[in-house]
């Protein structure tokens, strides 16, 4: 793995420039891809937030969903956010009929779990691996993480009020996810954490 890896950001729909930006201010080469060629050039891929079902119908428009879930098979790192830990998850409640995800991630999710835009809100969520502060979480019509098989290790959960105790990020080998926006916050602790799993020091 070169020293400065190129990390795409899927590029259907959602947070794809502010992703971007955060990349390219950690010093790696960050670029959209759209097509399955472009996802052929990238040592890793982020999976933005957005709306989950009209990423995976997108996905199946352009033809990338199947190549998608090939490179995750054959171990393409992965850091997918909101809706980006839909798409990673191999199970989805409250979705729509039909709804496909990339998968790759052993577990549950519940798609909007926390509640309509109307009822986004933030909260410190600490986040194993990034050290001891916690990040300021956004949440925005966020899923979160219902169950895990026994190979997926949670990173991070809420631990005040009545959401006290839910997962909102795990890992899996080569891929990560949180149900939360890091790229709003200008907290690039968990994109370099990603960063440094496609170099393989993580």
């Amino acid at each position: 793995m070169s020293a400065t890896p190129t990390i795409g950001v899927l590029a259907l729909q959602g947070d794809v420039a502010e992703h971007l930006r955060v990349l390219d201010g950690l010093g790696v080469r960050a670029v959209p891809v759209l097509r399955p060629e472009e996802l052929d050039a990238v040592q890793g891929l982020v999976v933005p937030g957005g709306e989950s079902t009209t990423m995976s119908k997108l996905a199946v428009r352009y033809e990338l969903m199947e190549p998608l879930r090939k490179h995750v098979h054959e171990g393409l790192p992965v850091y997918g956010t909101c809706a980006g830990m839909i798409m990673l998850a191999d199970r989805v409640l409250d979705g729509i009929e039909g709804q496909q995800t990339i998968g790759g991630i052993d577990m549950t999710v519940r798609r909007n779990a926390f509640g309509r835009q109307t009822e986004s809100f933030e909260a410190p969520v600490r986040i194993e691996g990034i050290g001891d502060e916690p990040v300021e979480a956004v949440f925005i019509r966020a899923p979160w993480v219902e169950s895990t098989g026994a190979d997926v290790r949670a990173l991070g959960q809420v631990v005040h009020g009545e959401r006290a105790g839910r997962i909102v990020a795990v890992r899996q080998g080569s891929l990560l996810a949180t149900s939360f926006h890091p790229e709003l916050t200008g907290d690039a602790r968990i994109h370099r954490l990603f960063v440094d799993m496609v170099k393989g020091q993580a």
